[in-house]
């Protein structure tokens, strides 16, 4: 399993990932949007249940929308075991890969700032340098190299066991002024007050910790690594999506086990959460492999594929742009006659957009890779 042996057990092309990369950014370039803007229009019971869930929980808790960060991680974390394997097969110097990891992570750190951390503002006192998914990447990414690179599975394993208890014993057990220690509160748990500490006047004012937390980001990074070996694995299709289902189901049981003393917290991602939110990202990737790899349904994950191929380019843009203000050049014309359906109609123009420029890239066989 380890990405410096010399042959992969399972070298073909895992197409799932690519699916399943795309569903992900399917909901942040547009897809929660038009969800909103169904129950909008028709205000009703199930679209209403539906449009919530593409929100985030305000502090304990699960909706839809909370599977979005973590699953960029966990497919950052499937990948690595291919990515690397490949690299070291083209070039085994440790160093040369050590390159390619570090000049990866400055670029996504600088496109973290440039997303939600002021960094175009080009105002040094508006600047949050630790405030976005794609840092939260980065740390993740970072952590995981480091373990897989340098240590057995076995010790990989625990690795991912001691970030999630490690970072669990601090929570619980390092008091913060005022609060005492073990608080889950938004203002008096450890992760934001170290951040605030740390950060000062360039914390990004909110909820959501990100220095203490990246122990956590790494773990669920390694879950998707552990997950990405057991897909090149010489394991049947069949054996293989019994597995990655099969743990992780038990990893939600065991998320709903811990979460009696150890809250499923997102905003400072609790261990809980990590093996909640890792569950689900396994099941989902089990459900995509068993369409695309198993019973190779090649219609249902095209699209998904065009979206995923390009999914830096498809973040960036979809944060840069109001791509509605193309989308209005050719419908604003009917919002006179489409009343409360109006916001639907514009937000699938919007999504409608830029997903043509995804297809004339995937097309064109144009991909934009850090």
């Amino acid at each position: 399993m380890h990405v410096s042996q010399n042959r992969l057990p399972s070298s073909g092309r895992v197409l799932s990932i690519d699916a399943l990369r795309g569903f992900d950014m399917f909901w942040i370039i547009g897809g929660s949007d038009l969800l909103v803007s169904l129950n909008y229009a028709v205000n009703h019971q199930a679209t209403g249940f539906l449009a919530k869930q593409m929100d985030h929980v305000e502090w304990l808790g699960f909706n839809f929308y909370d599977i979005i960060m973590p699953l960029f991680l966990f497919i950052v974390g499937v990948a690595m075991p291919f990515s690397f394997h490949q690299r070291l097969d083209k070039n085994p110097s440790v160093s040369h890969l050590w390159i390619h990891i570090i000049k990866r992570v400055a670029i996504l750190w600088i496109l973290g700032m440039v997303v939600q951390g002021n960094l175009l503002s080009y105002d040094f006192s508006k600047f949050k340098f630790y405030s976005n998914t794609l840092q939260a990447i980065a740390a993740g990414y970072l952590i995981a190299s480091v373990v897989i690179l340098h240590l057995k599975v076995t010790w990989q394993i625990l690795s991912a066991l001691l970030l999630v208890a490690g970072y669990w014993i601090v929570l619980s057990l390092v008091p913060v002024p005022g609060f005492g220690s073990g608080n889950i509160t938004p203002e008096g748990n450890f992760a934001i007050y170290l951040d605030k500490l740390v950060f000062g006047a360039f914390q990004d004012g909110t909820t959501y910790t990100w220095i203490l937390s990246s122990l956590t980001f790494g773990a669920t990074t390694l879950l998707g690594v552990f997950t990405g070996y057991l897909l090149q694995s010489v394991l049947s299709n069949l054996r293989k999506l019994q597995y990655i289902a099969g743990i992780g189901i038990g990893m939600i049981v065991m998320a709903e086990i811990m979460n009696i003393w150890h809250p499923i917290v997102k905003h400072i991602w609790t261990g809980s959460f990590v093996f909640f939110s890792g569950g689900l990202c396994m099941i989902l990737l089990a459900i995509f492999y068993g369409v695309v790899d198993f019973f190779k349904i090649q219609t249902r994950r095209k699209f998904f594929i065009i979206i995923g191929a390009n999914a830096i380019f498809a973040y960036m843009a979809s944060h840069l742009f109001d791509w509605g203000l193309i989308a209005d050049v050719f419908i604003g014309g009917l919002k006179q006659y489409t009343g409360q359906w109006y916001d639907l109609l514009r937000n699938v123009g919007r999504f409608s957009v830029l997903y043509f420029i995804l297809w004339q890239m995937y097309k064109r066989k144009i991909f934009i890779k850090i």
